[in-house]
């Protein structure tokens, strides 16, 4: 057999599109995007923060943004990547300590950690705009 015999039949790319992730595999990816996503909006804060406190028109003019309708979303994005990143994390814990490892157990924690998250984050959408 020659080298060109032998080369490996598997396709040179990896299309992302035809990847069935399993629901585990899908809360595992939103866990480090959010984790990620929040370690990123921490400084953007922080900034937002100094800038309400420097002065009365500061404050009303982040006042005025937040309170828009996309400050909304980017509250309420922010609210569920908080609440999801710490349910996968509560999820992702009881892994380390032997619970939910079986399939069936971490198929539905998957599934409770992606509905509960979204419907905290609408609960608290509720409670925003009361």
């Amino acid at each position: 057999m020659t080298a060109h015999d032998m080369r490996p039949t598997r396709p040179f790319y990896l299309n992302l599109i035809q990847i069935r992730l399993p629901i585990g595999g899908f809360v595992s990816i939103l866990h480090r995007a959010s984790g990620a996503a929040l370690s990123l909006v921490v400084p953007a804060l922080l900034y937002v923060l100094m800038l309400s406190l420097r002065s009365e028109a500061d404050f009303a003019q982040i006042r005025n943004l937040a309170g828009g309708v996309l400050g909304a979303l980017v509250g309420l994005g922010l609210v569920w990547a908080l609440i999801h990143h710490f349910l996968a994390g509560l999820r992702h814990l009881g892994f380390d300590i032997g619970w939910g490892e079986s399939k069936l157990r971490a198929r539905m924690t998957a599934w409770i950690v992606l509905f509960a998250a979204l419907l905290l984050t609408a609960v608290a959408a509720v409670g925003w705009l009361a």
